[in-house]
């Protein structure tokens, strides 16, 4: 057997995965897709660990015409132009804010970094102004070429405060006015993209961003992040093998493993199922079926939701029609978007007739996790 390329396990940055010979799955065709237009502003929800941070960085690169770290992968050969942009990058995971004036000041002082980084000095301000400002001397530092905005983790000062409605809302209000900036500074931008968990309507936190494309539930996009089953046996065939021998099965028998345990996910109405990425390279580096993705972030807050809602499990799988998925707000959260955005159901059917998603657990590993704690959760109470 030839040598197995080692596994990108926790490293979510596309140089470092390259350069340092890791397993990569070649996703640049689909985001060719983005990127191949003068223009582009983009939306996209997938649940935690699903590769949004990779992706981020990945079009990072696309963006610095780096076009080296490519050869090899299918866009290297495309006619994509690699003309070189300034790049900003907004990641939220890192603001930790209690208050709006702290979030207010962490992108202040985010954006001061990204000028320097650039040999801009930027006058202190309110923290819309200065973006704008950071917009204009970006374009006029790099001969004109507009500018590539990537944000990472966009909704997650309000997840962090999402039982405190009042917060929650303080929090959406300063991201709304931030957002709002790219659409005013519209001639300035070559390609916007807002990745998170939660998919807030436009009524809310974009309502001054009307120019973003939702791609969230997007045929051409759906398998754009996650494992396909042509890539599991394209890309994993040698540590298909060895699990296979220390669970003692054979290839068809280890494929229908871990297709039971971490395949399922579906993000459109007529998608190709993907596996779990985050587990599948965690199943692989420790040979062991178990709940990964699970047991990395219990969804405390998703849980006390439920009880509150009442909401039934029992009723699983459940319909919802699709307007569902774009009224969702801080204000009024509803248990079956939300059950959906986070990972913990899929798309398993679509009713063109009435216009209905029918929504199940996508695997075992969440079916019997996620009924495991909302059981212990139950029992507790009682």
């Amino acid at each position: 057997m030839k040598e197995l390329k080692p596994l990108p396990v926790g490293i979510q940055t596309f140089r470092d995965i390259i350069k340092g010979g890791y397993l990569y799955i070649d996703k640049t065709r689909y985001i060719y897709e983005m990127v191949k237009t003068p223009k582009g502003v983009y939306f996209l929800s997938r649940p935690r660990r699903f590769g949004k941070s990779l992706l981020i960085s990945t079009l990072a690169e696309i963006f610095e015409a780096n076009k080296e770290l490519f050869k090899g992968l299918w866009i290297y050969g495309s006619d994509y132009k690699w003309e070189k942009h300034p790049v900003i990058k907004f990641d939220f995971s890192l603001m930790i804010a209690d208050t709006k004036e702290e979030l207010k000041g962490l992108l202040k002082k985010r954006i001061h970094s990204i000028a320097r980084k650039n040999g801009i000095e930027l006058e202190d301000g309110i923290y819309t102004a200065m973006l704008g400002d950071l917009l204009e001397r970006l374009i006029e530092k790099n001969g004109g070429r507009k500018v590539v905005v990537l944000i990472d983790e966009y909704d997650k000062p309000i997840i962090d405060h999402i039982e405190d409605v009042d917060k929650a809302v303080e929090m959406r209000e300063v991201l709304k006015a931030f957002y709002t900036v790219f659409k005013g500074m519209d001639e300035y931008i070559r390609f916007v993209l807002l990745t998170g968990v939660s998919k807030f309507s436009k009524a809310g936190v974009f309502s001054g961003l009307n120019n973003l494309e939702d791609i969230t539930m997007v045929d051409r996009y759906a398998i754009m992040l996650g494992i396909t089953q042509e890539e599991m046996e394209k890309y994993f065939e040698g540590y298909i093998e060895e699990l296979g021998k220390v669970e003692g099965l054979s290839k068809e028998e280890t494929l229908g493993k871990i297709r039971e345990w971490y395949n399922g996910y579906c993000f459109s109405r007529n998608c190709e199922r993907v596996y779990n990425p985050f587990s599948t390279l965690r199943l692989f580096k420790e040979k062991v079926f178990t709940n990964y993705w699970f047991e990395s972030g219990t969804p405390s807050f998703l849980i006390k939701l439920m009880k509150e809602k009442e909401f039934d499990v029992t009723e699983i799988p459940i319909e919802i029609n699709e307007i569902e998925f774009t009224v969702y707000e801080v204000e009024e959260l509803d248990v079956l978007p939300l059950l959906f955005q986070t990972g913990y159901l899929t798309i398993v059917g679509y009713d063109k007739e009435h216009n209905r998603y029918r929504l199940d657990y996508p695997n075992k590993e969440v079916r019997e996790a996620f009924n495991e704690v909302l059981l212990k959760s139950y029992t507790r109470e009682r």
